[in-house]
């Protein structure tokens, strides 16, 4: 039996629609808002989908995990006995995605394979090493020598179908001999195999995303976003401090971002949604 439709349900439909495909528009880049898990890991720990499912009901589609046994001692430890396929259960029972997830670099030399079966069971894209964690009196041949151990394990995650990526804090944002440590890893990094996760906070020190974004054009995975207020001197909010958010998303489609998380404690979190939701590039 052939079942007719009305022109004003049609139109109606078709409007709910354009409705849905405007509200992810309205979000930067057109790609969901993610957040951090790191900033809210004592809640993860005590409450893991509850927790999730409170951010979800702020608006945010995405989180960016971080390996349970790599980060069993800073506030990840109940999560270790958890299988990927539960976890994975249970973000997307909360409406969430989880397509990223931050490493230590010992678990990346020692336990690759482990770790790769388990991000493609949690269903990631991206392997994102959180940091060499290399002392502030390291020579810049120490940061070569990681940043050539990280192209190896590149080669690896490439291989399985994974994205490696590198995060960066603010030890990479000093000089040494005269060369910002960032720009030397980016001269030695394989383009290929590890691409960037910018950390927004360094505005903090005087650098802009932004300039990165266009300097090192298509290098970048994602990005961390944090806010800075110089009067305050500390992290606030997306919007209420002095990053130029319109020039930095203009700039990231540059830089080739495909995703960004949002890092900071719940009630910056809960204020830094409804900016990005809002804002217009």
């Amino acid at each position: 039996m052939i079942q007719t439709i009305s022109r004003r349900r049609f139109m109606g439909a078709a409007a709910v629609g354009l409705s849905a495909v405007a509200n992810l528009q309205a979000d930067p880049l057109g790609l969901p808002i993610g957040f951090q898990s790191y900033s809210v890991r004592d809640m993860l720990a005590k409450d893991f989908a509850g927790t999730l499912k409170d951010l979800a009901d702020v608006g945010y589609k995405a989180v960016e995990m971080c390996s349970p046994p790599g980060y069993a001692n800073a506030g990840f430890g109940s999560l270790t006995g958890m299988k990927a396929v539960e976890m994975r259960r249970i973000i997307e029972g909360a409406g969430l995605r989880c397509e990223s997830c931050h490493y230590q670099f010992r678990e990346l030399k020692e336990n690759l394979d482990e770790r790769m079966a388990f991000a493609k069971e949690l269903g990631l894209k991206q392997m994102v090493l959180s940091t060499f964690g290399i002392p502030n009196t390291a020579a810049m041949a120490d940061w070569e020598r990681a940043a050539g151990e990280l192209n190896e394990i590149g080669a690896k995650t490439r291989a399985a179908g994974l994205q490696l990526g590198f995060h960066n804090h603010n030890f990479e944002f000093r000089e040494i001999d005269g060369v910002l440590i960032y720009d030397r890893l980016m001269s030695r990094l394989d383009a290929k195999l590890v691409r960037m996760q910018f950390q927004v906070s360094v505005i903090s020190l005087g650098y802009q995303a932004a300039a990165f974004m266009t300097k090192y054009p298509g290098r970048f995975l994602s990005l961390h976003l944090q806010d800075w207020s110089a009067a305050d001197n500390k992290q606030v909010a997306v919007g209420q401090g002095s990053v130029d958010w319109k020039k930095l998303f203009a700039a990231a489609k540059q830089g080739g971002v495909e995703n960004y998380f949002v890092e900071l404690d719940l009630a910056a979190l809960k204020a830094s949604y409804p900016y990005l939701h809002e804002l217009k590039v």
